[in-house]
């Protein structure tokens, strides 16, 4: 049965093996420091160990409650609003000029598709903040 393990700072997805009667883990992926299972890391696992049968949905859900957003001093939180100002850097930077001096038109398309998604992504969370503070202060609490 496949896990998550956290060593350090960083997580990996492992798997117990037995071998010649000693359980030994085998390092499936290396998930980082925000731990995601992504339809790469399904991907590059099937095909290194295609006779390993995971859950991966059970998978997903156990990364997704390993993230404690609630609790702003966590480290993934600090390490996400960390990314969130350099991310906001670094689009002040961006100027679309250069974009057109690029050696290749699809990496500036690919740079526009992108943006796109973060705008959308972006809309979706605002949404939830915006339903979560109207539910807050009609239950009499601040949201902060």
């Amino acid at each position: 049965m496949a896990f998550i393990r956290r060593k350090g700072n960083t997580y990996f997805l492992v798997h117990n093996v037995r071998r010649q009667g000693k359980v030994q883990q085998l390092h499936l992926a290396r998930l980082g420091e925000q731990p995601r299972i992504t339809d790469d890391v399904v991907r590059k696992v099937s095909r290194n160990h295609p006779f390993l049968d995971l859950d991966w949905s059970r998978l997903r859900q156990q990364v997704s409650s390993r993230v404690e957003l609630f609790d702003v001093r966590s480290p993934y939180v600090q390490n996400l609003m960390h990314s969130l100002r350099n991310l906001n850097l670094d689009l002040v930077d961006l100027s679309p000029p250069l974009l057109r001096l690029a050696d290749r038109a699809n990496m500036s398309r690919e740079l526009v598709t992108q943006l796109r998604l973060l705008r959308s992504t972006l809309d979706v969370k605002l949404d939830q903040l915006e339903r979560t503070r109207t539910h807050n202060q009609e239950s009499g609490r601040a949201f902060r």
